[in-house]
């Protein structure tokens, strides 16, 4: 057997470099496991049932209560209908097709409208970026639009362009426009110089780094000033729909409330609440909630991984 002699100048060195070597492996190893997630996938049912029951328990409350103030008369019956009179309204729209017409044309004006803002918000956006002196002198002008209630838009578009669809498609580009054009802008200012300066050295003129690098870059400020367009948009759609009444424009969801209150049926007033919350609820599942999953998991940055 071979033996170690410490009087050896060497023999400190056997002995200590693989320990070195086994504490740098293990310090490598600790790194890598902090960089990684592991995401436990639980069945869809599962993950469906998790996510609903809150939900649900909420709106089992809300009925209890809106029934309890019926039973105790806290409101005459032409303010506060009972709950099951708002469903047997609900039930009649729902199963004559009229809720899906009167759904369909509001959502289709604020679908058109909103990607008409998008159009443009995101070039206001970019030109406010790449140019300074433009957004000195726009850029304060656009904020003040973003924080003007978008109610305040519709008389005078309703001067501008009559009880037509051209009215209410004004308000919406109003009420979105400015906060499309200020979430990509505050998106862009967030990206890291270094990107930039990256793609300059790869040869990427103005155009390509705005392409292939800021608009990438920004897109998680950019999907926030979208998800507030369309918030902004729906409640500008709406207000125009409440007070640019005609029989011209169609029965959308903020006509069919007016009509409710013009015929004193408040049975209707709260179905056509009930439908404007649900596709509000309805476009933020169905669009904007995978939308930001995907460019969350595009960036290592999974909503619950931590």
């Amino acid at each position: 057997m071979p033996t170690l002699d410490l009087n050896k100048p060497g023999a400190a060195v056997d002995v200590e470099e693989p320990v070195e070597r086994e504490d740098t492996a293990a310090v490598g190893a600790g790194l890598d496991a902090l960089e990684s997630h592991v995401v436990a996938h639980s069945p869809v049912w599962k993950r469906f049932l998790s996510g609903a029951y809150p939900p649900l328990i909420a709106l089992i409350a809300l009925l209890g209560l809106w029934q309890f103030a019926y039973a105790q008369k806290w409101k005459p019956d032409y303010v506060l209908p009972s709950p099951s009179s708002v469903w047997t309204s609900f039930a009649a729209m729902v199963s004559d097709g009229s809720a899906f017409t009167v759904i369909w044309t509001s959502i289709s004006r604020g679908l058109i409208g909103f990607a008409a803002s998008i159009v443009l918000g995101s070039l206001i956006g970019v030109a406010l970026f790449r140019f300074r002196w433009l957004r000195s002198s726009v850029g304060p002008l656009l904020t003040g639009l973003q924080s003007l209630p978008s109610v305040s838009w519709v008389p005078m578009a309703v001067l501008w362009f009559g009880l037509t669809n051209s009215a209410i498609y004004a308000v919406v580009l109003l009420g979105a426009v400015p906060s499309i054009a200020n979430g990509l802008l505050s998106g862009m200012d967030q990206v890291p110089p270094l990107l930039t300066r990256v793609g300059k050295v790869l040869g990427l003129g103005p155009v390509g780094l705005m392409k292939d690098v800021l608009i990438p870059a920004s897109l998680p400020g950019y999907l926030s000033g979208l998800r507030q367009g369309w918030a902004f948009s729906w409640r500008s759609l709406m207000a125009a729909e409440l007070i640019a009444t005609s029989s011209k424009l169609g029965l959308g969801l903020g006509q069919l409330l007016d009509q409710g209150r013009d015929l004193g049926d408040a049975p209707t007033m709260y179905t056509a609440l009930i439908l404007i919350f649900f596709v509000g609820i309805g476009v933020e599942l169905i669009f904007f909630r995978p939308v930001e999953r995907a460019i969350l998991v595009a960036r290592g940055l999974t909503p619950g991984a931590r």
